[in-house]
């Protein structure tokens, strides 16, 4: 399969690393799933083409990762019929106009998130990508990391009991960054990093929410710095989040039940999971497969999708897609926050 990538930076520098690691991890019998078993399948993937609106970096782009072709448009690129799979990497305010470029063109499409400005835009991705029986996926890289069966799992062994409440935090040190604080990209920290601590919540809680309490602290520039996210559902269950980007936060996320809790350690790359008795005495740790970076699990995700016909990968489909998007809609509702481009 011809790999491509839209809009080369820092997030598309990971997703290379991925691409290129992966035949030689499965060569090397690294790659597992979370049940412990070896990826052994020969996927053939190739890191084919980059597009820039500045040639000369997209030709640097090629050279440091070895694709074959560098384009100075996207429009260039995307009328390349050998691309097979295009990586959205632009900016979130991007994300519409770059993806539904890719699938007018006929291209699959893997999605940076968050997966676009708001709910609006992503119903009408996802009807073209349909439409066109093409694959259109969010690139949400923990909803398809090996640590979320062995979370579930855990879940599912009833060794905390019955789950009743979790927390879930992440920030970093970042509004330095210039397209954090510009509204006209779509900044803020619940866009970037605030789609984590959500994520986590509705991979534990499969129920509808009942109740959203939200409060945040905006920028003088109208995006929000830090915000909390407490989201009550149908049975009761409570979810507790923070999503910051002005300072580095413990990255935990913690899934209590009546017998015990489970600790996750990073939910932005899960780097281990603790599981505890109510004596709050460690019964088990979890350890997670050796990985390339954590890209890697979507791209063959989407590969897989791709050879059977489907327009969604199972471990983000589009009616989890869209239900993240209405709730941060709502969020930002609450808070006044709205984009230029909206």
């Amino acid at each position: 399969m011809k790999f491509a990538i839209l809009a080369p930076g820092k997030i598309a520098c990971s997703m290379a690393q991925a691409v290129a690691g992966i035949r030689e991890a499965i060569r090397n019998h690294v790659l597992k799933t979370a049940d412990g078993e070896l990826i052994t399948e020969d996927l053939q993937i190739e890191l084919y083409a980059v597009a820039s609106r500045n040639y000369d970096r997209a030709q640097e782009f090629a050279k440091q990762w070895k694709f074959k072709k560098a384009y100075g448009s996207y429009e260039e690129m995307l009328e390349d019929e050998a691309v097979e799979l295009v990586y959205v990497a632009s900016p979130h305010s991007h994300h519409y106009q770059h993806a539904k470029m890719c699938l007018e063109h006929g291209k699959n499409v893997l999605l940076e998130k968050a997966f676009t400005v708001n709910a609006k835009q992503a119903e009408e991705l996802i009807r073209l990508a349909e439409e066109k029986k093409l694959l259109l996926a969010e690139a949400i890289w923990t909803r398809y990391m090996p640590s979320r069966k062995i979370i579930d799992d855990i879940i599912a062994s009833r060794v905390i009991g019955e789950p009743f409440s979790l927390t879930a935090d992440l920030g970093y040190a970042m509004a330095q960054k210039e397209r954090l604080q510009d509204p006209k990209l779509a900044g803020g920290a619940l866009l970037d990093v605030g789609v984590y601590p959500i994520n986590f919540a509705l991979m534990v809680f499969h129920e509808e929410i009942k109740e959203v309490n939200t409060t945040a602290v905006l920028s003088p520039k109208g995006v929000d710095w830090l915000n909390s996210v407490t989201l009550t559902f149908v049975s009761g269950k409570m979810a507790v989040l923070h999503s910051s980007m002005l300072s580095a936060t413990d990255r935990l996320g913690i899934v209590y039940g009546d017998k015990g809790y489970i600790e996750v350690q990073n939910i932005n790359n899960c780097e281990e999971i603790r599981v505890y008795d109510s004596e709050h005495q460690m019964i088990a740790r979890h350890k997670i497969p050796e990985q390339i970076n954590g890209y890697e699990y979507e791209v063959i995700s989407c590969m897989k999708a791709i050879n059977e016909g489907k327009s969604e990968c199972e471990e983000m489909p589009h009616n989890e897609t869209l239900r993240v998007m209405r709730l941060l809609d709502q969020i930002r509702r609450e808070w006044g926050m709205k984009y230029p481009c909206e």
